[in-house]
């Protein structure tokens, strides 16, 4: 795996050796272990264009549990406010010899733009409304862990897909694991042609609880929306497509709930859902570290190093 721009490029080789090299480094973190030497001597770059609290300091963390030098670049502090491209941006960092650039960027296939520039292996860690491909192998890690894997379930998106990357990844990374692809939401917020992504639309939400083995509820991207109507009001999305007490209480008895974050409370998910026993939301947090510091340790071909490491 040379690198991380989209779920398509993922073979199912390639997913499970990522799966399973994160469930032993978690179980590694959980007994308290937090310092691993296998990436010493490489160099990370996480260069964000856009705001993260989740996924940049993940992939730092990872980088540096696993003793990686990492350099935090942002737009606002880099020479881009001044005027420079983003391909003179990452071909200078390039000549200063970094192993990977964690890349985040407003722009639909920033990384592919930047791949034929550069030495440095790149992962995507969010473009445009593309794709996120960390996020749906945390996002399949967390169901793994809790339905034991992905093959034969029913998996509903519901939000503003068509603005989501997440949900992009996510249908593209759970069909090559075998699950059955819903999504719901306003119709504004539904793709034109769902069948071209293989996913079936559901109306109301009685029939989500009907269907949802897992249901991955999506935050309302008012900042991609650039002042579009596309909903009466944040009360009223709340309203027919938020998530509330009652209505995870007419859903299956072991549904999982998970959210990438942030939060919108009480908009897309009430404050006593979060606290529900069924809710995974932090949980694909811990998560997302893990599996971080598998495909950062995959994309340095470490992963002998780190498993010799973690077994010693």
């Amino acid at each position: 795996m040379e690198h991380l721009l989209s779920c398509e490029e993922l073979e199912k080789e390639d997913i499970d050796n990522l799966m399973f090299l994160a469930f032993k480094i978690r179980e590694a973190l959980r007994k308290g272990k937090k310092k691993f030497s296998a990436l010493r001597g490489q160099c990370i770059v996480n260069l964000f264009f856009e705001a993260s609290t989740r996924t940049r300091t993940s992939f730092e963390k990872a980088g540096k549990f696993l003793s990686a030098d990492v350099i935090n670049i942002s737009a606002s502090t880099s020479s881009v406010k001044k005027g420079e491209t983003l391909i003179d941006t990452v071909k200078n960092l390039d000549m200063m010899h970094p192993d990977i650039i964690v890349l985040r960027h407003p722009c639909e296939g920033a990384g592919e733009t930047i791949k034929p520039h550069i030495k440095a292996s790149i992962v995507n860690a969010g473009d445009g409304c593309h794709e996120h491909p960390s996020q749906a192998l945390l996002d399949a890690m967390t169901i793994t862990d809790v339905k034991g894997g992905l093959e034969g379930l029913n998996v509903v998106i519901a939000g503003d897909i068509v603005h989501s990357r997440v949900a992009r990844s996510d249908i593209i990374l759970f069909k090559k694991l075998g699950a059955n692809l819903f999504i719901f939401g306003p119709s504004t917020m539904v793709p034109r042609y769902p069948e071209a992504l293989g996913v079936t639309v559901l109306k109301t939400f009685e029939e989500v609880a009907e269907v949802a083995d897992v249901l991955i509820m999506l935050r309302i991207q008012l900042e991609r929306l650039n002042a579009k109507k596309v909903f009466p009001s944040l009360r009223e999305y709340s309203r027919f497509f938020g998530l509330n007490r009652k209505r995870l209480g007419i859903m299956k008895k072991n549904v999982l709930i998970m959210h990438p974050g942030p939060i919108n409370r009480g908009v897309e998910i009430n404050n006593d859902v979060i606290t529900s026993n069924r809710t995974f939301i932090f949980n694909q947090v811990e998560n997302g570290l893990a599996m971080r510091m598998a495909i950062l340790t995959m994309l340095c071909n470490k992963e002998k190093k780190l498993q010799e490491e973690m077994n010693a």
